[in-house]
């Protein structure tokens, strides 16, 4: 098929790299505008953008498809299908309607739970036993458009955001070549009225360890913003993210260091911490950030 592709993060990268090695044609590649990044405040393409560059693909990145003649310039690409997945900006409908057989969208979440823009995160924040991908005929509402096809994944108990981004990833680059090559074939499915739920974008002032909550969900707190933008506690004063950890044996006052190995204590329950990361260093194993601060039985994380 005739293809444009539309889409951003690191995320989406796989999909194209699928589509590509598939055989389709990709007409053009949408994605953001490069953003300023680095020390040196330069601007930085999209890892979408560095990916279709170095395949020799055709690239635009507009700050917005409402106008008339980026709208003209999308049709005259006469593409059958557009691929949509974590792109980032609202299709107009002149755009949706542009595509002979229409914009799918790839979500990573078993709609109608979890529509919007962060899905992976609250999936595991809430403690959800399963995520997955669903292939969906776009709309013009927040993921509200019919299925085509779904396959759902277990949510691994020590499981972070990153891990389960790239299992995703993968599962939604595979499940669209299916689609593509049924297209014809499926029958959409309208999502149901029942079990809507709405992953609001992740903010900073979320990522705070409160130790005085459940084992369980401090625990899930740190694996669902792993690794960005991070849960974090502060050690000696020092701020620390927290990007992994597990469930444990113990009890004690909320925030108290149980042991040697950076089982601490909750409100009901504890957790144990087994990757961190101080500011200004590289990410590291319990162990190995334990050489270099020292946190000894009883001291107390804020």
């Amino acid at each position: 098929m005739r293809i444009i592709f539309m889409g951003t993060p690191d995320f989406s990268v796989p999909v194209l790299d699928a589509l590509v090695e598939a055989g389709h044609e990709i007409a053009c590649v949408y994605c953001q505008p490069p953003r300023p990044a680095g020390r040196g405040k330069k601007d930085r393409p999209s890892p979408v953008q560095a990916r279709a560059e170095a395949l020799g693909l055709p690239v635009r990145h507009p700050v917005s498809l409402k106008g008339a003649e980026a709208q003209a310039e999308f049709a005259a690409l006469g593409a059958d299908v557009a691929v949509v997945v974590a792109y980032g900006l609202i299709l107009p409908q002149a755009i949706l309607d542009a595509p002979a057989k229409g914009c799918l969208n790839i979500h990573a979440s078993l709609l109608p739970r979890w529509r919007g823009a962060a899905p992976i995160h609250r999936a595991i924040m809430a403690g959800d036993a399963e995520t997955g991908v669903c292939i969906m005929q776009m709309e013009a509402g927040l993921d509200t458009g019919p299925v085509l096809l779904r396959e759902a994944t277990p949510i691994g108990a020590e499981e972070t955001t990153a891990e389960l981004h790239d299992r995703l990833s993968a599962m939604g680059a595979a499940l669209v070549l299916r689609a593509l090559e049924r297209l014809d074939d499926l029958t959409p499915v309208l999502q149901p009225e029942d079990g809507v739920t709405y992953a609001e974008k992740i903010d900073k002032s979320e990522a705070r360890v409160d130790w005085t909550q459940p084992a369980e969900v401090v625990d899930r707190k740190i694996r669902a913003l792993s690794p960005f933008p991070g849960a974090w506690c502060e050690i000696d004063g020092a701020r620390v993210k927290l990007l992994a950890s597990r469930r444990a044996e113990g009890s004690g006052a909320p925030g108290e260091v149980l042991d040697d190995a950076l089982t601490v204590a909750c409100g009901t329950g504890a957790v144990q911490l087994t990757r961190l990361q101080r500011a200004g260093k590289a990410a590291q194993d319990a162990e190995v950030f334990l050489r270099g601060l020292s946190v000894v039985r009883g001291a107390r994380l804020d």
